[in-house]
């Protein structure tokens, strides 16, 4: 026999112990594949068979059903009625009746289907249960290992399962190499075609807010909370928070004595990305004031209507409202929910990438400063000299 039942039985409770699935989950795929040897074996492949097998005894029964007619064309699929009523004696016409049939062996080619589709199938299941397992942890922070990088897409082992991180969900910066240990965001299962797939993020606002929240104990008991997150990953980052307890300061309480707190978050996510931490107000003019920290601002403009505000700044807090390439504006606008201008007092505004571009003529260069007398002097003699040095 080319396909040992007994070992199978063996081989069916490792596999179910060593992989963590059911023994009723691997049983049933065994007893799949076994129906579909039969069916090659001696069967047709339009049969309907089921295939119950002893997971104590090794013994394997097969059960055909056929169509109970009056008259028989296809005898794979059909039975007459008079045979029919030997199986069940009130069988009626129209009626599906199974025939019992004991399997002692399998051909060769037969039990290697079997071992084939057992195999395909078990990886299935076993995907499958770990899936589940980690659907359950959805939106958490998890460590991984790189196992692989491959182009653009990392892949990273989990424990139980593997988990692909996209370019898009990467660190801008960031360089990845196998045996590498990283924290990642679970950000979701992905069913996709090629069956599910864990996503991982590294880019993702979660994962700073998570990493915070190993660092600063007063988040577990609601003394302090993050309102808003604007990130640009392996940049910089700006996140707005608010202390529910009187007295205590929720940007000294992220920061923790000497920075440590928000060094530690820097510490996973890269030294070259840079978080300000600002106070969230509900006053949006306060609050717009805060995100654009560390600018002076002396005026703040809504326009509820339009999400829009203005800023007007002192001239020599332009550059610094902007940011450098508009970064500092452009994630403040993130933050707060609005649309920002900024303007210096004077009513100049800002030429920043973030900011809205104005009409107009382009302001004249600054004219060159006078020079003092002493200044004049020197240089008109030095000027007489080399004139009469190239005369000669």
């Amino acid at each position: 026999m080319e396909l040992d039942m007994k070992q199978l039985v063996v081989a069916l409770r490792t596999i179910a112990e060593e992989k963590n699935l059911p023994e009723e989950t691997v049983q049933e795929i065994v007893e799949q594949a076994l129906a579909a040897a039969y069916r090659r074996d001696y069967g047709d492949r339009e049969q309907e068979v089921r295939v119950s097998m002893n997971i104590n005894t090794g013994d394997v029964d097969a059960y055909i059903s056929k169509e109970v007619v009056d008259e028989v064309n296809d005898p794979a699929i059909e039975i007459g009625l008079a045979k029919a009523q030997t199986i069940r004696k009130n069988a009626k016409v129209g009626e599906t009746v199974e025939i019992h049939e004991k399997v002692e062996n399998f051909g060769r080619v037969a039990a290697q289907t079997a071992k084939q589709v057992i195999l395909q199938r078990l990886r299935e299941a076993e995907r499958e249960i770990v899936m589940a397992e980690y659907e359950d942890k959805i939106g958490t922070v998890l460590n991984g290992l790189v196992s692989r990088v491959e182009g653009r897409v990392i892949r990273v082992d989990l424990g139980k399962a593997q988990a692909i991180m996209p370019m898009s969900e990467q660190i801008q910066g960031e360089r990845y190499f196998p045996g590498q240990r990283l924290k990642v965001y679970l950000k979701e299962v992905d069913r996709g075609v090629r069956g599910p797939q864990l996503i991982v993020s590294r880019s993702a606002n979660e994962l700073i807010e998570w990493l915070f929240r190993a660092e600063v104990p007063e988040m577990e008991n609601g003394a302090v909370e993050i309102k808003e997150i604007a990130r640009e990953a392996g940049v910089r980052s700006k996140i707005a928070v608010h202390s529910t307890v009187p007295g205590v300061d929720p940007v000294g309480t992220f920061v923790g004595g000497h920075g440590t707190r928000v060094n530690a978050v820097v510490g996973e996510v890269g030294e070259q990305e840079k978080i300000d931490i600002v106070v969230w107000n509900e006053d949006p003019a306060t609050f717009i004031t805060n995100a654009l920290s560390p600018t002076k601002v002396s005026k703040v403009k809504l326009d509820e209507k339009e999400k829009k505000a203005t800023v007007n700044v002192p001239e020599d807090q332009l550059s610094i409202a902007i940011g450098k390439s508009g970064q500092n504006v452009r994630l403040a606008s993130k933050l707060t929910g609005y649309e920002l201008d900024i303007e210096a007092d004077g009513g100049a505004v800002a030429p920043a990438p973030a900011a809205k571009k104005v009409e107009g003529k382009p302001q004249p260069k600054p004219a060159p400063k006078l020079k003092k007398k002493e200044q004049l002097e020197s240089s008109l003699l030095e000027a007489i000299e080399e004139h009469g040095t190239e005369e000669k």
